[in-house]
């Protein structure tokens, strides 16, 4: 019995030592500088700061929560398997490393936390949503159990904020898998943690820089304000000179608050970086924004991401681009021969390469005047996709699909230029006219009616909308559509 008492005090002596041999949480001068280098995707600058800082102070567990970020960064936009497939294990030695820290210090399981965030955030873009929502779970109950021991580590706040929001917008088929893994949140509640952070921080403090990401990505997406975010990128506060994470981020939502104008400016300024062309997303976006213009200039953009790209997805959707634009430009053997090529290439997992592949199974062309309308409401360019929805003789389009899309597109124009009441209308009479068939516009017209109410606070109208578009057909873009008519429902308060 003496015998046991000796081993066992030998083993608790043994497992003490195991992570309280001078290993520590630094976020020191060194840590800092390497983290801005990292988060402005200068990896060879911070990699040669946080190897410093190792060599310097090897007891330091902080370069290696660190290094986790470029991993993240380099496979979210890349989305390069076989990168990927060299990258995935250090994951695990990363997580074996911070083992070694201080258990009672609130850094030990922040940092583990952030580690299966970041993977959690990968496996979503390769999608393997098995593992995204175990690594989710993971980063979950380490980050809570963190706050329960450690509630006055205000870091809780960056990644709880995060998680908050995210569990907080699952639409309502997805909450009860949610409430299996114990998580549960609320967008507003998690949206103003992460603004709480900020206000109470500066550029200076650790992890401030990913903190105004976030918080930008759930007030744009979850909470519905495009224009504030868009009022804070505008402004001197948000750097994209010599930042290309923030050149992507102020790209990505230019695109998506249909500022086409914007986004080439800011794609032209940073081709002059000299890691830009590392990173084939960047000429996917160009071919973007200028597609928009329904001008062929985009295809060579388009050609350049093909060729750079090690990714699967949005090839079918850059192969589907070439087509009409060329097609619009009156080039139908080069239009006939992209087309062919969206078939043979590419993955279909991805909403865009799924109309993309619709389309190139299809023997059909769009109506030329309504896809140029389309592509000019996308890019900001509401006044010259009036004047053209005005030469279309509307008892020409005989298709009832082609005359949604109009009434559709009429809509769009009227509440970009702030027309609610027309905007209202021709909404309505896209619902009439598409409701039964499998376009998207119906139920898109439903969706942007509700936000419409849902903006000038007519709460039980907006949620009437959100109802009306969900109960739509099977139609085009189904998931993407109906994932924010639940975040609409979310927002207003309908349980």
């Amino acid at each position: 019995m003496r015998r046991f008492a000796i081993w066992g005090f030998l083993l608790l002596c043994f497992s003490a030592q195991s992570y309280a041999t001078g290993y520590v949480y630094d976020y020191n001068d060194n840590c800092s500088q390497a983290y801005l280098n990292i988060l402005s995707m200068h990896f060879t600058e911070g990699r040669v700061l946080l190897g410093n800082e190792s060599k310097v102070n090897p007891h330091n567990l902080m370069p290696v929560y660190l290094a986790d970020y470029e991993d993240c960064i380099t496979l979210l936009l890349n989305c390069d398997k076989k990168e990927y497939d060299n990258r995935e294990d250090q994951m695990d030695k990363r997580l074996e490393q911070l083992e070694k820290g201080d258990h009672n210090s609130p850094w030990y399981r922040f940092c583990k936390s952030g580690v299966y965030l970041h993977w959690a955030l990968i496996n979503l873009r390769f999608g393997d949503y098995y593992h995204q929502a175990v690594y989710f779970r993971k980063s979950f109950v380490l980050l809570k159990e963190n706050k329960k021991l450690f509630p006055s580590f205000e870091y809780n706040n960056i990644f709880s904020g995060l998680q908050e929001a995210v569990a907080g917008s699952l639409p309502s088929n997805y909450k009860w898998l949610a409430a299996l893994f114990g998580i549960s949140g609320d967008v507003r509640k998690g949206t103003n943690q992460l603004g709480s952070f900020i206000a109470a921080h500066n550029s200076a403090q650790p992890l401030y820089s990913e903190t105004v990401l976030y918080y930008l990505f759930t007030r744009f997406y979850l909470v519905s304000e495009q224009k504030e975010v868009w009022d804070y990128l505008s402004s001197p506060q948000f750097l994209t000179h010599n930042n290309l994470l923030n050149t992507f981020v102020k790209v990505s939502l230019s695109l998506d608050y249909r500022k086409a104008d914007t986004a080439i400016k800011v794609l032209q300024a940073a081709g002059a970086e000299p890691d830009y062309a590392a990173y084939p997303v960047f000429d996917y976006l160009m071919g973007i924004a200028l597609y928009t213009r329904a001008d062929t200039a985009c295809v060579p953009y388009f050609q350049r991401y093909l060729k750079g790209n090690k990714s699967d997805i949005f090839i079918k959707d850059a192969w589907a681009k070439m087509a009409l634009a060329w097609y619009m430009a009156g080039n139908k053997v080069q239009a006939a021969s992209c087309r062919r090529q969206i078939k043979a290439q590419g993955s279909a997992r991805l909403d865009a390469d799924k109309l993309a592949q619709k389309f190139g199974t299809s023997e059909n062309w769009p109506n030329k005047k309504l896809l140029q309308s389309r592509l000019l409401i996308e890019g900001g360019y509401y006044r010259t996709a009036d004047a053209l929805l005005r030469t279309i003789d509307l008892k020409l389009l005989t298709d009832p699909g082609d005359r949604a899309e109009y009434f559709f597109r009429f809509g769009r124009v009227f509440e970009e230029l702030n027309d609610n009441n027309n905007a209202l209308l021709y909404y309505q009479y896209t619902i009439t006219t598409g409701k039964d068939r499998h376009e998207q516009f119906a139920a898109r017209a439903a969706l942007q009616k509700g936000r419409i109410y849902e903006k000038t606070a007519k709460y039980p109208l907006a949620i009437a909308c959100y109802k009306e578009c969900l109960d739509m057909p099977a139609h085009d873009f189904q998931n993407s559509i109906d994932n924010q008519a639940k975040a609409g429902l979310n927002r207003v308060g309908f349980k």
